[in-house]
């Protein structure tokens, strides 16, 4: 199987070329990816515990749904895929975007568009990418960030934390 090769991007998120991802790890390019995090109709998050077969953060908690954007892919058609590939959700539109965070350290270097959705499940997991998942409420989840915070992915407690102070600046309509 060849190795994925992903669109780099410039400080604007705008594509300069393209490489394969291990170099993009390695060297630290700045690159693009999609997390999503799906709700319940009780308003919990399902949450992924990655495989130990991850080259980044494995066995940790993470987003519902996450992954890089193929080359020439956009934001909105990876969500698609990813929720499918990863936990066997299939829709036909994106989901609701919430808001975007740009490169650093914590997200690896990745341009992240966090998206927000709606299931019941059950899921399907992919047993390469996931280990496990569940559903958790959302006050669990920010006692748990707040008290072992290295039992997620560095990106998944920005996100959150991102998530938690948009969440309260939003009106709620689910």
């Amino acid at each position: 199987m060849s190795e994925e090769i992903f669109d780099i991007v410039d400080e604007c998120d705008q594509v300069i070329g393209q490489c394969p991802r291990s170099e993009v790890h390695r060297v630290g390019h700045k690159h693009r990816a999609i997390h999503v995090l799906v709700f319940n109709s009780r308003g919990e998050v399902f949450l992924q515990k990655r495989s130990m077969s991850k080259d980044t953060h494995p066995g940790v908690w993470d987003s519902s749904s996450s992954g890089h954007l193929d080359t020439g892919e956009d934001y909105d058609a990876c969500a698609i895929r990813e929720l499918r590939e990863e936990i066997g959700l299939a829709i036909e539109q994106p989901p609701q975007r919430l808001f975007k965070i740009d490169a650093c350290s914590e997200t690896g270097q990745e341009f992240v568009w966090v998206y927000k959705c709606h299931s019941e499940g059950p899921f399907s997991l992919h047993p390469e990418e996931i280990e496990r998942g569940d559903w958790f409420g959302r006050d669990r989840v920010t006692k748990w960030i707040a008290q072992t915070p290295n039992e997620f992915a560095p990106a998944f407690v920005l996100i959150w934390r991102n998530f938690t102070s948009y969440d309260k600046a939003t009106v709620r309509l689910d």
